[in-house]
This record gives C-alpha cells, structure tokens and sequence, in this order.
C-alpha cells in the first residue's frame, strides 16, 4: 500500500510522439546553436542563416534576429526529422542507427537539397573545415536524437512488460 502512495507523487511519464515533440525540437534549436558557435568560431564556412535566405526578404535575415530565427526554425524543421527517425528506426538500440541517420540527413542536405541554400556553395567548393564540421554536427545530431528516441521507445517496451507481469 505505501508504493502505491508513493507513486502517486510522482507525475505520469511523457507520451511516447510527446517525448519525440521534445526531443526533435530541443535537439535542432542545441544543435543549430552549436552549429552557430561553429561558424562565430570560423570551423565552418555556414551560418544557420542559410535557412531564410532563400525564403526571407531583406537584410535582417543576415542579422541576430534572423540567427535567432533560423535556430528557431530548425527546431521546427527537427521535430519532423525527429518523427521520421521514429516511425523508421526507433526499434535500434545503441548508437549506430542515429549516427548512420545523421549521415544520411548530412548527405540530403549537401547533395540534395543544396540547390535551395544558394549560400551554401557546392560540396565539392567547400572548405575541409566546413565539411568535417558539417559532418561531425550532423553525426551528434542524429546520434542525440536517435539515442533519445530509441532509449525511450525501449523504456517504454520494459515497463509495459513489467506492468503486465
């Protein structure tokens, strides 16, 4: 009887597409700030900004409020990213799914949709720096949202096993 008071203190746990919600858009707002400090650090030759150049009018795109926004918006732009990697890999444990994830989101985007960003030149035409950068914070990327999903995802399976036992 006291276990079942004391786990009445505690709040009921997140929904699993909640959880997702949280981890895509905390996961693209650090990442892109990472992703900023990078480039103020000169490891890269891209800003966040690249996001809105192509669909903002004006020069403040280019400033603080359009660095701010361009985090923002790649937030929003994760949490699908993150619900895509749940409804296709979340049953993988360990590492390697969201590395491979973050792989393949880094491919998409310099080869693929690299036409859209015209401030990010052609792959071939970027800097080492740039692209070992690019990978290695597309490879965290995917490894934090991959690990998050795949570690709640069988947290869950584990406890409505034991609440049917």
């Amino acid at each position: 009887m006291a276990s079942e008071r004391g786990a009445e203190k505690y709040p009921k746990p997140m929904a699993f597409p909640v959880m997702v919600f949280w981890t895509g858009l905390f996961g693209g707002v650090f990442w892109g700030t990472i992703g900023f400090i990078a480039y103020y650090l000169s490891f890269t030759e891209i800003r966040p900004n690249v996001i809105l150049i192509p669909w903002a009018l004006g020069n403040w795109k280019y400033g603080w409020i359009g660095t701010i926004i361009s985090i923002l918006l790649l937030g929003i732009i994760s949490i699908g990213v993150a619900f895509v990697y749940s409804a296709l890999l979340k049953r993988f444990n360990g590492i390697w799914a969201g590395l491979g994830y973050g792989i393949v989101l880094f491919l998409v985007v310099f080869f693929i949709l690299n036409p859209l960003f015209p401030d990010i030149k052609p792959f071939f035409d970027l800097n080492r720096d740039t692209i070992i950068t690019s990978i290695c914070l597309y490879s965290v990327y995917g490894i934090f949202i991959g690990y998050s999903i795949s570690y709640e995802y069988q947290l869950k399976k584990v406890q409505e096993k034991e609440a049917v036992s």
